[in-house]
């Protein structure tokens, strides 16, 4: 299917991971390449440990002040719209709206959107710390209902994901224990699916090798930016 319109220019915040920039990237290419696009991508490196450390501390307010000022570099660079792929920087997605220079394609809202369509009833997150402890920042509220992981649970997770973050792979002993979790919450807790709920999970977990229920919010996001660049619907 191709289009003769030509796609809005993106702002991409990237550094935020650098496995998961190339990630998005290389998503939003092969997307538009297969629409018969060429995309039009700006882009920003942020500093990851200053985001990490001020979303770790819940400083949201100087966190959307710093990203704001990334935003304005990628409007400057000529920029239409924007987004940050990463899910630790949303604890900061209230306030970063009121400061953003661009119109953002929000990471949240296009997994609300996805996970109502589905008309998920219940639903586990597997991501970062914050992602989990927040219930992906409260975002979910009134659209799905959020199991939560018991504490040791929720702490392999993390730290499995963070060692995803940091290696772009997982073992295969990592992999097996995240698998046997998403079966024993679907089977035991009634959970409709899995929400991976960190861009980097998109590494380990593809359409091809994930054998449970599960809402890819990485690749999600990709589809949401698609619709909002090129103007056209997401795919079902």
């Amino acid at each position: 299917m191709t289009h003769d319109a030509e796609p809005k220019t993106l702002g991409l915040v990237t550094g935020l991971g650098v496995g998961a920039s190339i990630f998005y990237y290389r998503s939003l290419v092969e997307a538009h390449v297969a629409r018969g696009l060429t995309p039009h991508l700006v882009m920003v490196h942020a500093d990851v440990s200053h985001v990490m450390e001020l979303a770790e501390a819940r400083e949201t307010r100087r966190l959307a002040e710093y990203l704001a000022g990334l935003l304005k570099q990628l409007a400057a660079a000529g920029a239409d719209v924007a987004t940050i792929p990463a899910f630790s920087p949303q604890v900061c997605a209230e306030e970063l709206d009121a400061l953003a220079p661009l119109p953002m394609i929000s990471l949240l809202d296009a997994i609300a959107v996805e996970a109502e369509r589905r008309a998920l009833r219940r639903t586990a997150i597997f991501g970062a710390h914050v992602t989990m402890q927040t219930e992906l920042f409260g975002r979910l509220r009134g659209v799905t209902e959020v199991v939560p992981l018991p504490h040791a649970t929720a702490g392999l997770v993390g730290d499995i994901y963070r060692k995803i973050v940091n290696t772009e792979t997982a073992s295969p002993e990592e992999l097996e224990a995240l698998r046997s979790l998403a079966h024993r919450l679907i089977l035991r807790e009634e959970v409709d699916e899995i929400l991976l709920a960190g861009t980097d999970l998109a590494f380990v977990f593809r359409p091809d090798n994930t054998d449970f229920p599960h809402l890819d919010g990485a690749r999600t996001h990709v589809e949401a930016i698609m619709s909002a660049v090129t103007g056209s619907p997401r795919e079902p």
